[in-house]
């Protein structure tokens, strides 16, 4: 294979390296080999456009002309002429494509379903990654700026992902680069012979002149290194994540240790709205309980208790390790009637998000994997990376059932949680507090002034409930929405949280999803279209109150009704349950699933099942030995040069042997060490040059003096002696006199210059040689043993007579 043929494959490898840091974002990830199905195709048409050859902008655009057939031929066949040539039908095609996939990328957690318009934007910049990093590295020799796409590209998955892509692909596709950089090297070698920094032997070397060196390189390589640091640091920031946000996707959590972190706040109007507009209710979660009405069951995420005029969002709050009972519900008294429940919880391999979907108020959960515990909002959310993707688990919960009465009678919060769930900005409009008054007239109370509120807000007021409406969570959209009066539950929960603030009444809004529909198998599916927002007032004595605002979703609590049930308080150990209710541990029969569906986890939530306690195994023998060989790699590897260097020393300088042959190859090792400890100092070796000449080289330009001068001359006149005597006699003492010219070389040189020579010499590059060399070996042979097959082929073509 030619050099040019072996730079662009090596082209085409670093640039599916690269991309194999987009494979964990969309499903399935046959769209990979369809791209580098059409990158094959994209550098072959390269490689024979340079054989012609072409002129090199000439190459560039005939590889742009077969990218846009081939993205034609693949995305837009009906609407291209003859089914290949594009057309403006094309180009519109590609525009509406590429603005589905837009969407889907905000719409989507990962990973993404590989719809079409995800499908062009992943493939379609693979290919023009992959035409760039052949433009420069093979089109026009240069394959250090060829990092910069290649980095481009993987800078474009970790901003996807949101920052969580994984230091394996990083490690893969800087491994890419590296491979075509050394085929670029191995190719100026075969071109103008090593220029690693000293010349090889035999002919065709390059020496710079006196004094010289080749720094132009150096300062090219810092450059494109900072420019590419700024395209690592600057594209990943820039790009959304492909996530879906707080309902779909990986979130932030992490907290090291007991007690320690913090969980960082979360906007989910975006994505719940993106949500509800679903074409499809896919499963998210399925569930089993042994509660006897799950109308009030609401899965609760997260609680957004912080608003600042522009948004309502979660305060940040710190976070510990999940207590084996969480603690008792905040201001619940035992005078409230509760029922203790328990229900097994299922999460679709297609729902991925950190916060766990838990009922409220949660007394016991029991999960594997690393989650934290947040108390205020009694939220459990993932630590370093863990998600809720196909998670089961086991949570024990209480229904809390007050009275009218008690809600009336509930006597002032604390004073701490007053000033801070009732804090409004300063900017909110006027027609909110006037707004809230005029509703809430004649209430005597704050709960009369919080059922008026979801009355007017459901009933009386004339909302409408429209998901498309425009997002907004700020005071401005509070104004639009209670003077257009049209809006989803982020709308109505948002108001009617912020009314009830100007009243005095301690509000946050929940985020999370309705009860969901009953399967025929017993247990309860929610999808994304039950995905919704709620308000919680607070009350002393009952804690954190759900109240229902949203016309036509979810359901009204029965204690915001005319007629509130007055049963008197349950005992929380004894759960309510049936025997058709009892949850159970046997998975539905009836599911049945595509293949299809079953790969891009659309098929819902597999039937709960009952969870055992985690246990703690300890640490096990195979993470222990997977840490082990990590650490032992990142060590040895930045040290692999040194102990190469270590032992080839060791055996250049080891016994002399028993007959003189051994001694004077002895000898002459001996001096390809001092050749090469020259070297490691920066003295670049010239084997053009005698023996007594190379070492008054070595002396001139190591600053040699001394001992250290002489043993220099000492070893070069034994190597003549080997060389030229019709008697070779070996030298004696060559071991001494090698550790005294290290010790001289080294004393010449600057600490950087000598910390260089013993961590990265530069003689190391002879391994380099060596396996190029044994490559052109095989290569060789197998071209010979090639010639010998076409003979006899040739021969056995023939027909009998001639080869008689």
């Amino acid at each position: 294979m030619s050099g040019r043929g072996r730079l662009a494959l090596c082209a085409y490898a670093a640039t599916l390296m690269a991309a194999g840091a987009m494979l964990p974002l969309v499903e399935p990830a046959t769209w990979m080999l369809q791209a580098a199905f059409l990158l094959a195709i994209l550098s072959g048409v390269g490689a024979l456009t340079r054989r012609v050859p072409l002129a090199r902008p000439l190459t560039v655009a005939v590889q742009a002309l077969v990218m846009l057939l081939l993205l034609t031929m693949v995305f837009a066949r009906g609407q291209a002429i003859l089914g290949v040539l594009p057309g403006p039908d094309v180009f519109q095609q590609f525009g509406h494509l590429l603005n589905a996939g837009g969407e889907d990328v905000g719409r989507y957690a990962i990973p993404a379903p590989a719809t079409d318009g995800i499908k062009l934007m992943v493939i379609g910049g693979v290919l023009l990654i992959g035409l760039a990093v052949d433009a420069l590295a093979v089109t026009f020799r240069s394959s250090a700026p060829a990092g910069l796409p290649l980095l481009a590209l993987y800078s474009v998955a970790a901003g996807l992902a949101g920052g969580g892509a994984s230091w394996l692909w990083f490690l893969l596709a800087a491994t890419g680069y590296l491979v075509l950089l050394l085929a670029e090297g191995r190719d100026r070698l075969s071109q103008w012979g090593r220029v690693f920094g000293g010349a090889p032997p035999g002919p065709g070397r390059w020496v710079p002149a006196a004094g010289g060196n080749p720094t132009a390189p150096v300062r090219t390589g810092r450059r494109i290194g900072a420019l590419a640091l700024g395209v690592a640091l600057v594209v990943p920031a820039a790009l959304p994540a492909l996530n879906g946000g707080l309902l779909g996707a990986t979130g932030s959590g992490d907290g090291p240790g007991p007690g320690g972190g913090t969980i960082s706040a979360v906007n989910p109007l975006v994505s719940l709205q993106d949500s509800l507009n679903q074409p499809d209710n896919r499963e998210v979660i399925r569930y089993r309980t042994n509660a006897t009405d799950t109308k009030d069951l609401y899965l609760r995420i997260v609680a957004l208790d912080e608003f600042d005029g522009t948004a309502w969002k979660s305060s940040e709050r710190k976070v510990k390790d999940v207590p084996d009972q969480l603690p008792q519900p905040e201001g619940l008294s035992s005078a409230v009637g509760v029922t203790e429940i328990k229900t097994n919880l299922s999460a679709a391999g297609s729902y991925k998000q950190s916060w766990l979907p838990l009922p409220y108020p949660a007394t016991k959960v029991q999960i594997d994997g690393r989650w934290r515990y947040e108390p205020t909002g009694r939220t459990l959310v993932g630590d370093r990376g863990q998600n809720t993707r196909g998670a089961q688990y086991s949570v024990t919960s209480l229904l809390v059932k007050p009275t009218a009465d008690q809600l009336a009678s509930a006597p002032a919060a604390p004073p701490k949680l007053l000033r801070e769930y009732t804090r409004v900005p300063e900017g909110l409009p006027d027609v909110v507090r006037e707004t809230a008054k005029v509703v809430t007239k004649g209430a005597t109370n704050d709960y009369e002034r919080a059922v008026k509120l979801q009355d007017w807000f459901a009933v009386d007021g004339g909302f409408r409930y429209d998901t498309q409406v425009a997002s907004g969570t700020g005071i401005e959209a509070i104004s639009r929405f209670l003077k257009q009066k049209e809006g989803f539950c982020v709308h109505f929960s948002f108001s009617m949280a912020a009314m009830a603030r100007t009243l005095g009444i301690p509000a946050r809004v929940a985020v999370g999803f309705t009860p969901g529909s009953p399967r025929p198998d017993g247990t309860m599916s929610v999808g994304l279209r039950e995905a919704h927002a709620w308000p919680e007032l607070f009350f002393e004595g009952v804690g954190w109150t759900r109240f229902e605002p949203t016309p036509s979703r979810g359901s009204a609590p029965d204690y915001t009704r005319p007629e509130s049930p007055s049963g008197n308080p349950s005992n929380p150990a004894q759960p309510s349950a049936t025997p058709s209710s009892e949850p159970t541990t046997v998975p539905s029969a009836s599911d049945s699933c595509p293949p299809q569906a079953k790969r891009l986890g659309d098929c819902g939530a597999a039937a709960p099942q009952e969870i055992l306690p985690p246990t703690d195994p300890g640490t096990s023998l195979g993470t222990v030995l997977g840490v082990v060989v990590i650490v032992l790699a990142v060590v040895l590897v930045p040290l692999l040069p040194m102990l190469w260097r270590i032992r080839v020393r060791a055996a250049r300088l080891g016994s002399g042997g028993r007959t003189p042959e051994d001694a004077s190859a002895r000898t002459l090792a001996a001096w390809q060490e001092i050749a090469d400890t020259a070297w490691d100092h920066g003295i670049l070796p010239d084997d053009s040059q005698t023996p007594r000449k190379a070492a008054a080289r070595i002396v001139r330009l190591g600053r040699l003096e001394g001992e250290s001068a002489d043993a220099v001359h000492r070893v070069a006149h034994a190597v003549e002696q080997v060389l030229y005597a019709p008697v070779p006699r070996p030298g004696t003492g060559l071991t001494e006199d090698v550790g005294q010219i290290r010790l001289g070389l080294g004393a010449a040189v600057s600490r950087w210059t000598k910390l260089r020579a013993v961590l990265a010499p530069r003689s190391t590059v002879r391994v380099v040689w060596a396996l190029s060399e044994r490559w052109a070996a095989v290569t060789d042979r197998w071209g010979v043993h090639r010639l010998r097959l076409d003979r006899w082929s040739q021969i056995l073509r023939r027909p009998s007579r001639q080869r008689g």
